[in-house]
């Protein structure tokens, strides 16, 4: 071998292993061991085939110290409930946004992410009663378009999540629901009956900086998909 041959082959060598560092490093950025994030946002919620147990065992560390500033965190239930119940739940925390999805035995419903828009009313807890009310509504009212614009089998489901979004009393359908909160409220929340996980975000992350993936009841294993071979009930209300 060259001189030239021997400091070329040298060359690709180094070229090869830089580019293997930097897959490694990208493959650890987006699914490492912490929780998932991509490049503009923390991801809150499990990461796509996450075994629940180790997802589940790693929050508590990840909540902020006693003393520090409020952080976004996405408190996850074991199973949906009704707005005037989460209105309950959530009264003095800073609620953000809601997930909402329409419970139906192996059928895959949306997740429906809703911004809480403000009310002026002097009971907080009427106030956020009627937050969780218009986020409702407003999914319904997103799912009646999906229905609207699809065909076959999703525009079946959009149609039965839009007349069960819709009806009164309030149906059974916030899953999750993302807050500004500090570590004591943090500490209530996850102790409270029906919640299942309290993920919080790093300290410093705005609100507008968290994705929301939150783990679904039926995932009990791994965050895998629910399965989608049911059939699709009649849509409430319709003639």
């Amino acid at each position: 071998m060259t001189r030239g041959q021997f400091w070329l082959t040298l060359l690709c060598v180094a070229l090869v292993g830089l580019g293997a560092m930097w897959v490694s490093g990208r493959q650890s950025l987006v699914a490492g061991h912490g929780p998932a994030r991509s490049l503009d946002a923390v991801r809150l919620g499990p990461d796509p085939g996450q075994p629940v147990a180790a997802y589940l065992a790693a929050l508590p560390a990840r909540l902020p110290p006693p003393g520090a500033r409020p952080v976004p965190a996405l408190v996850q239930l074991d199973g949906e409930i009704t707005g005037p119940d989460a209105a309950t739940l959530f009264a003095g925390a800073g609620v953000a946004s809601a997930v909402l999805r329409v419970p139906l035995a192996r059928v895959q419903t949306a997740l429906r992410f809703q911004p809480m828009p403000p009310v002026s009313t002097a009971d907080p807890v009427e106030a956020l009663r009627r937050r969780f009310s218009t986020a409702t509504q407003d999914a319904a009212r997103a799912a009646a378009a999906q229905a609207a614009r699809l065909t076959g089998r999703p525009a079946l489901v959009a149609r039965y999540e839009a007349g069960v979004l819709g009806q009164a009393p309030a149906c059974r359908c916030v899953l999750a629901v993302l807050v500004l909160a500090d570590r004591a409220t943090l500490d209530r929340l996850a102790a409270h009956p029906g919640v299942r996980a309290v993920d919080a975000a790093p300290e410093g992350t705005p609100v507008t900086g968290v994705a929301l993936a939150p783990l679904l009841p039926e995932q009990t294993v791994a965050a895998t998909p629910a399965p989608d071979d049911g059939p699709v009930p009649p849509t409430p209300g319709a003639p």
